[in-house]
């Protein structure tokens, strides 16, 4: 027998939050988590009782950061002042990644391997559901998230703050 949908809320809320703020930044975040959980009700009466809740959140949560990401790349942001050069991303990731240095290294790693590190170390879902989430081999998620790490580790901190975090 499926759980009421809300039990789906609490137990995989926070974890769903952490990941679109991972691969968002925390000012998109709540919107894609948002439509996450919409998303999810609507599909909730159909989903098998067997299915991975945690895997279907994140893979509708990583469809609605891509929409999301798509979006803000169309629309033009209006502002009072043109600056003369672009300004950098000051954002804070509050809970998600208490860490404001780590928030940064983890948005400047590649993509793939913000993703990859998202779903896997954040998400915790096993390397098959990352592949299938990002498209790729099992192997190939496993190393885009082998490697972000590496990275991390070398730019973020080299006392193992990366591990305590990630």
């Amino acid at each position: 027998m499926k759980r009421p949908f809300e039990q789906a809320v609490t137990e995989h809320g926070a974890v769903v939050l952490r990941v679109c703020r991972a691969v968002l930044g925390p000012t998109e975040a709540d919107d894609a988590w948002s439509e996450t959980f919409l998303s999810a009700l609507r599909a909730w009466p159909g989903l098998p009782d067997d299915a991975n809740v945690r895997a279907w959140l994140v893979t509708i949560a990583h469809r609605k950061a891509v929409d999301v990401a798509r979006a803000g790349a169309r629309h033009a942001v209006p502002v009072a002042v043109v600056p003369d050069a672009t300004a950098p991303r000051a954002d804070e990731p509050e809970e998600a990644l208490p860490d404001g240095e780590l928030w940064t290294a983890v948005a400047a790693l590649p993509e793939k391997q913000r993703l990859c590190v998202a779903y896997h170390h954040v998400a915790g879902l096993p390397h098959p559901e990352v592949a299938r989430i990002v498209g790729g081999t099992p192997a190939a998620a496993r190393r885009a998230a082998a490697d972000g790490i590496a990275r991390l580790r070398s730019t973020y901190a080299t006392d193992g703050r990366v591990s305590a975090h990630v």
